[in-house]
């Protein structure tokens, strides 16, 4: 068990040692200020503003950053739906494998366009080689730095500044951030014994009958798993994810790939520190969230050590629930990245989230309703601190002090927008589709489990859509057969073309209207006029205003999203106890 609890800490400190120094580079790159790299990728950028005919000191405003992300995002989409359905006689194809399904391919390019990479298919039957390295990969890049443009671009608005251009803030991500740390991070997966080859499948002796055969699948899978976990994409290049022993072969692969998937959510915060002047600030919000993240792995740790009291009762004996899980992660490491996978909304599974103790289900769910416990890539950050302006509201209602955050004053518009989002649209996206689905249960939800945890399995998905999380409870029937299957006649069903349109209804409205209102949002506080400070102004980089904001985020997430939480995994622990 000490061990177990050694591996998370030591996993933490690493987190928060680099977090600084992180946070300090990103800030240097949006700010424009010089970095190691410039020698060499000034140049570049230089030439790809002139392709794509970008004014480089051209701001925008809140509507026009938010057309850019639209019209931008769409073609990208337009143009890896092509692909991906044009994949049968495109090169990287060894395996021959066939074009998808319209819906499956809508669902999926909808998916990873978003940075949600939920997946209805299984990469090593369904894409081809082409398709996911030229396909989603691409998309891996664009959707995270769409994330932390948007980020940037936020965190600008707040601190009184212009909100920047999308173009120059989207090529500065790639170039300056993900690029460098995925070649050396995909290196390092390389030595640590993943596969990167565009050889075909393996065909070897099964150790059973040596007269049978079998194929395991191979693939350029080291750069792909290094932006999938830098980016919090999630998507995996085989069916079972970062539990494939090729994506995550051991424990410091498995080390490199939390350390990836926390690093630049945590640093971001640090980043605002620096834009806001207010480093203080950032290390209080930073200790908040960091709380918040600590207290879920320990109860979803807690959880999974114990195990299931009826399978401990017939044992004779207390023995952690290994079910779904990897023998080389054991308990403390899968409880570790589920919590993280979910908390940075990345996505990513090195466990079946489906097997977890209900402790587990209630986090993974509670993370993705409240989307701020590290958060999305870049958005995750901006939810953060519309939280803080509505607590900023909050308290000055409460305690008769003027609603300002950093120097602006907070009036209706901000509160409605920050409102907006945060207690309609997530909530909007999760619901309603849950709703149909369990009103025509029979016909479109294919629940593999009754009860409880059948209606989790259910939230879940659409929890997942709706956060840009894409990582699933699993057990639903929302695969359809792959393409070798359907050529040799398996029938697709209507319960996989149901979980396709609608979880991409929720991964539309989890994505573009938040990020269009937290634009709007950004937009309106950076024209107000600073105000000086006075004793009637209400400080927010206190210990106690940054406690109310943590209050604030609980009620709000518990107030919203209790009674699901009660009739899942909440009833599913008493079910299990008795």
């Amino acid at each position: 068990m000490l061990q177990g609890w050694i591996q998370i800490a030591l996993t933490l400190l690493i987190v928060v040692a680099i977090t600084p120094f992180f946070g300090k580079y990103m800030a240097r790159v949006y700010q424009e200020q010089r970095t190691v790299l410039d020698p060499i990728l000034n140049p570049v950028e230089r030439l790809i503003y002139v392709l794509i005919g970008v004014q480089t000191r051209e701001n925008m405003t809140g509507w026009q950053y938010a057309r850019a992300i639209l019209y931008s995002n769409f073609v990208m989409a337009l143009l890896v739906f092509l692909l991906i359905i044009n994949q049968a006689w495109l090169p990287f194809n060894p395996t021959k494998i066939g074009a998808p399904t319209w819906d499956t391919a809508l669902h999926t390019v909808i998916s990873f366009i978003t940075n949600t990479d939920q997946q209805h298919y299984s990469g090593e039957t369904y894409l081809s080689y082409g398709s996911q390295m030229f396909g989603l990969g691409y998309h891996m890049f664009t959707s995270a730095a769409t994330g932390l443009a948007v980020a940037i671009a936020f965190i600008r608005g707040l601190t009184g500044k212009p909100l920047g251009n999308f173009y120059v803030d989207l090529t500065r991500t790639i170039t300056r951030i993900l690029l460098p740390i995925c070649i050396v991070g995909g290196v390092a997966l390389m030595a640590a014994g993943v596969p990167e080859t565009l050889a075909g499948p393996v065909v070897l002796p099964t150790l059973e009958n040596p007269n049978i055969s079998q194929a395991i699948a191979l693939g350029p899978v080291a750069h792909f798993e290094i932006i999938k976990q830098l980016g919090e994409n999630g998507g995996g290049f085989f069916a079972i994810n970062s539990a494939h022993p090729f994506e995550n072969p051991n424990g410091f692969s498995n080390l490199i790939e939390i350390v990836a998937m926390l690093s630049i959510p945590t640093a971001l915060i640090y980043t605002y520190g620096l834009f806001a002047n207010n480093i203080k600030q950032a290390w209080l919000v930073y200790g908040m969230v960091g709380a918040i993240y600590i207290a879920f792995i320990i109860i979803t740790a807690i959880g999974e050590y114990n195990g299931n009291a009826a399978v401990n009762a017939l044992l004779g004996s207390t023995q952690p629930n290994l079910e779904g899980k990897e023998v080389r992660f054991g308990w403390a490491q899968s409880a570790l990245f589920a919590v993280s996978t979910t908390a940075t909304m990345c996505g990513a599974v090195n466990s079946l989230h489906d097997s977890f103790m209900p402790n587990g289900g209630f986090v993974t769910l509670s993370n993705m309703f409240l989307q701020i416990i590290w958060g999305g890539q870049g958005t995750g950050t901006a939810y953060l601190f519309a939280y803080l302006i509505l607590a900023v509201f909050v308290t000055g209602l409460m305690v008769g002090r003027t609603p300002e955050f950093l120097g602006r004053k907070i009036e209706k518009r901000e509160v409605v927008l920050a409102s907006f989002l945060i207690l309609l649209v997530h909530p909007i996206a999760i619901m309603i589709p849950s709703a149909i689905t369990f009103a025509f249960s029979q016909q479109l939800a294919g629940i593999s489990n009754p009860g409880f945890h059948g209606f989790a399995q259910v939230i879940y998905e659409y929890a997942s859509a709706a956060a840009n999380n894409g990582s699933g409870f699993e057990g639903l029937g929302d695969s359809q057969p792959s393409p070798i299957a359907v050529a040799s006649g398996a029938q697709t069903t209507i319960t996989a073309l149901w979980w396709n349109l609608s979880a991409s209804f929720s991964i539309l409205a989890g994505r573009y209207i938040p990020i269009i209102g937290l634009l709007f949002l950004a937009d309106s506080i950076s024209r107000k006029q600073p105000v000086p400070l006075t004793t009637g102004t209400l400080r927010t980089d206190t210990g106690l205003f940054t406690g109310v904001t943590a209050g604030v985020i609980l009620i709000l997430g518990a107030l919203t999203f209790f009674p699901v939480l009660a009739f899942g995994p909440i009833g599913e622990a008493f079910w299990i106890s008795q």
